[in-house]
């Protein structure tokens, strides 16, 4: 197979670098493309939907789906990725996941084409949607890649480095995170009169990442390690949940995950709630979550040198509940004296909380991925890892899901705050907070 002529010799250092270069732009674009889509991808999909003569509560169901469409689809397919990575190589899945990307994000801009003025007919209208929901499945079937991203760092780190390498993801998630919104902001501005510039955009930057990786992308799967081949199913996961320790963290890891979604699901109504911000403020918000996400990620590095992986992700349970908490206390003040929300010391107290709930997330993120990987048999990295990441991409299902139904039923707008503060508390005393031997974090960790 392309790519793999090689895979007997030993990855050299230098291949190593090539290798999680294009990991990190891999996951970087991912990212941008989904940072770029989020916040115009309403307000292009309404008037589609209000020619088909929808109410607004089927309208906002309908972008509901188109959200979670997603992940779910990164849920049924991050497990079929990491095993098809062990069995074929990571090389060809990921470069058919960057292919997939351009392709996609392709069809997003073709969709958006539909003329709105006048009003399109209903076969128009439905011809659009039905182009954006492929492309959302579609996209999130190409970015089921990550887990197949994490195997490759195991592939080319150490247990001591592992942390520090699978921290990369990290940084590639805020780095597309900040750079996606703010791409949208402006591309709006220049392509006022061409709704397709940016899934345009999105799939170039994809090509460009697949070009890279063509290039310079070798196969990084340990040498002489033939993947057994296994059937598909929810029998192989629950088999990979099985395993001393893994299960425990991938909980850790969902869980974590469904408080942090909450927070985002909810962050453009709180602003608008609290704030008074409108579209164009909240663009630069989500730029500066992505801001957050990218120095943290940044910070963790040198910190997994000093520290375990287990006190780190410890710390950043913690530092999730100090910043959802300090957000529900923000709603419920605002919701006390609404005069509260036109202060500047209110809004940076948000933006403190809100870099204090990154910062925690940014520490979670990678000590999981790095304590799993060394649960894991050389072999089967790409399966293991990719059942983490769907189960991720479970949380980002349930997570906004929840923190959208409970946003709405007290005034305050607390609720999703406390409930996801009530999860993580619970998280917290189940945490390991010892050391571990190198290879053998199985003896520190819940079984």
């Amino acid at each position: 197979m392309p790519g793999q002529s090689n895979s007997t010799e030993p990855v050299a250092p230098a291949a190593n670098r090539a290798a999680l270069l294009v990991i990190f732009l891999t996951v970087f674009i991912d990212l941008l493309g989904f940072g770029i889509v989020l916040p115009v991808m309403p307000r292009q999909a309404e008037p589609y939907l209000e020619a088909l003569g929808l109410s607004p509560v089927a309208i906002g169901a309908v972008i509901g789906v188109l959200f979670s469409t997603f992940s779910l689809m990164q849920f049924l397919f991050s497990p079929l990725w990491g095993r098809l990575s062990d069995q074929v190589g990571r090389r060809p899945l990921l470069l058919l996941s960057l292919a997939g990307s351009v392709v996609f994000y392709a069809v997003y801009a073709f969709a958006v084409t539909v003329p709105t003025d006048p009003v399109p007919s209903r076969q128009q209208a439905a011809l659009a949607i039905g182009l954006m929901l492929l492309s959302r499945i579609g996209a999130g079937i190409a970015g089921a890649s990550v887990g197949t991203a994490a195997a490759v760092i195991a592939d080319c780190t150490t247990p001591e480095n592992r942390a520090r390498g699978m921290a990369l993801i990290g940084i590639a998630f805020g780095g597309g995170f900040t750079l996606g919104p703010l791409i949208a902001y402006f591309g709006l501005a220049i392509f006022r009169q061409e709704p397709w510039g940016v899934g345009a955009i999105a799939s170039v930057l994809s090509l460009v990442a697949l070009v890279i990786a063509i290039a310079v992308f070798r196969e990084t799967r340990p040498p002489g390690v033939t993947g057994e081949r296994r059937r598909a199913g929810l029998g192989r996961m629950a088999a990979v949940l099985a395993m001393p320790a893994v299960g425990a963290l991938v909980l850790v890891y969902f869980l974590a995950i469904v408080a942090f979604a909450n927070f985002e699901a909810t962050l453009a109504r709180l602003t608008e709630a609290a704030f008074g911000m409108n579209d164009n403020d909240n663009f630069l918000v989500f730029a500066f979550i992505g801001l957050m996400l990218l120095l943290a990620g940044g910070a963790y590095r040198p910190l997994a040198k000093r520290f375990p992986e287990q006190r780190l992700l410890a710390a950043g349970v913690g530092l999730l509940i100090v910043g959802l908490g300090l957000l529900g206390a923000i709603a419920w003040s605002v919701y006390g004296d609404p005069a509260l929300g036109r202060s500047r010391g209110m809004a940076g107290l948000f933006y403190v909380a809100a870099a204090v709930a990154v910062a925690g997330f940014a520490c979670v993120n990678p000590s999981v991925s790095a304590l799993i990987s060394r649960q894991a048999d050389p072999a089967r990295q790409g399966e293991v890892l990719g059942v983490n990441q769907s189960f991720a991409s479970l949380g980002r299902i349930v997570g906004p899901f929840l923190g959208s139904f409970l946003f709405g039923l007290h005034p305050s707008h607390v609720l999703p705050f406390v409930v996801a503060v009530a999860v993580l508390l619970v998280l917290a005393s189940r945490l390991p907070i010892g050391s571990a031997t190198p290879g053998r974090p199985a003896d520190a960790l819940p079984g």
